[in-house]
């Protein structure tokens, strides 16, 4: 038979085994719920990035529509609407390269997880 100190002591380990593995799911699902914020935050920054170059990009369309209507006419307007046209068409390309970057940048979702997980199963494992 086994003696009460015996149990007892199995028991404290048990359930001292339990309390760490409780811990360590409760820190990698913390690390998982702020690196889904992160993503989440670049996700809407890159939406609304892609949102403004459209608009930018559609009056740069507009604009070089009337620059060329106004091509055929005379004087300085042919000045400011070259300048806003330049404007709005490398506005909207810079927020295009811009959203671009970002997209590729991003690639690897919850990055930091997976490394604890896999760190985590090499520990267990040796």
């Amino acid at each position: 038979m086994s003696r009460p100190s015996d149990d007892a002591s199995t028991a404290a380990r048990v359930q001292g085994l339990l309390a760490d593995v409780l811990e360590l799911a409760q820190v990698r699902l913390e690390l998982f719920t702020v690196e889904a914020r992160q993503e989440f935050a670049r996700l809407t920054s890159m939406a609304a990035l892609a949102m403004l170059a459209a608009v930018f990009v559609g009056f740069g369309l507009v604009f070089l529509a009337g620059f060329l209507t106004v091509l055929l006419w005379d004087s300085q307007r042919l000045l400011v609407l070259g300048v806003f046209t330049a404007l709005f068409l490398g506005g909207g390309v810079a927020l295009a390269v811009t959203v671009g970057l970002r997209a590729r940048q991003g690639a690897r979702m919850f990055a930091a997880s997976r490394e604890e997980l896999r760190r985590d199963q090499e520990r267990l494992r040796s």
